[in-house]
């Protein structure tokens, strides 16, 4: 019995340790994802290249992976504080990173489709409440759906603009919602900022589109966030139209996108390079406001691979084409 108890300790001690979790994240170089394997366009032309996204690997804080990460190269331990948003738990970022993938997924379709010509319209769309300040006095919960504001259907990030700034500080806005499946009425009390009037809301707005051809993404559940934007909407580009713009390169890259096909910057920079480096990328793309930081992690660890700044979808096009 006394071994059997001295066994069944070490069995709780090893499960504690690798269950328990503190306030800390740990980033790892990461990898990449070949998007032909995520994105299918019906009847699409065949790449002899590849384009893929490169992605963070990163692992909750338990003790003996954060004991190992002072061991490891490029591991590097973050406090939990410094990548949420205020008020909001890490599977709450989470969540909030998932909405991003769609939002990501949706414009580059549609920056895709417009500049390869190929009609492409809005058959629907969601607004997600995905951020509440702590200074706001309202009964919203995160990732509510918001159908209207004082009656009027959202547009876009715009219309709840617009409307609040017409009201006096201390008044209540009222918004329809859906929660749970079921709609509510709910308030939000317009408070003074240094930028004008708000209710401490910021939306998601995703869209479901009619396209020919179609296209469907896929995506797992441990994959998140906008900065594959750039990527899916070459690949999709590349599918609607006859010339291969990869030319048999493999090429890597990351950034967002916006409908009118700005490339936007990230995080991660050094991590999803190091990932694409060890994938044996010829290129690496990578937005303006990140490529010192990329030249740098290039030198600091000898990586052979070609790095291309770029600033919109057109200048990405561009630059790989060259």
């Amino acid at each position: 019995m006394k071994e059997n108890g001295k066994f069944l300790l070490s069995i709780l001690v090893i499960i504690f340790l690798f269950t328990f979790e503190l306030p800390f994240v740990i980033y790892t170089p990461g990898g990449s994802i070949d998007l032909s394997e995520r994105v299918e366009v019906l009847d699409g032309y065949s790449s002899e290249g590849s384009l893929s996204m490169a992605y963070v690997s990163m692992m909750k804080g338990n003790i003996p992976f954060l004991l190992f990460s002072f061991l490891m190269p490029n591991w590097d331990i973050v406090s939990t504080d410094q990548i949420k948003p205020e008020n909001e738990s890490l599977d709450d970022m989470i969540r909030a990173d998932r909405i991003s993938l769609i939002q990501a997924q949706n414009n580059a379709l549609f920056v895709a489709f417009q500049a390869s010509g190929k009609d492409v319209s809005i058959k629907s769309q969601t607004n997600h409440l995905v951020y509440l300040s702590e200074s706001a006095d309202t009964d919203l919960k995160l990732f509510d759906e918001i159908l209207s504001i004082d009656g009027n259907p959202i547009k876009d990030l715009n219309t709840v603009r617009d409307i609040v700034s017409h009201y006096q500080v201390g008044s209540r806005v009222s918004l329809s919602v859906v929660r749970d499946g079921k709609n509510r009425e709910c308030y939000a009390t317009v408070y003074e900022t240094e930028d004008g009037p708000k209710i401490g809301v910021s939306l998601a707005i995703t869209y479901e589109y009619e396209t020919d051809p179609d296209v469907l993404f896929t995506s797992k559940s441990s994959e998140s966030g906008p900065s594959g934007g750039l990527m899916n909407a070459l690949a999709i580009y590349n599918a609607l139209v006859e010339e291969d713009i990869t030319k048999g390169k493999k090429i890597i890259g990351t950034g967002t996108i916006s409908q009118d096909g700005t490339v936007g910057d990230i995080g991660g920079v050094k991590y999803k390079l190091l990932g694409a480096a060890k994938k044996k990328a010829d290129i690496f793309l990578v937005p303006e406001k990140n490529y010192e930081e990329a030249i740098q992690v290039k030198n600091e660890n000898d990586l052979d691979i070609r790095i291309i700044s770029v600033r919109t979808f057109k200048e990405a096009l561009e630059a790989i084409s060259k």
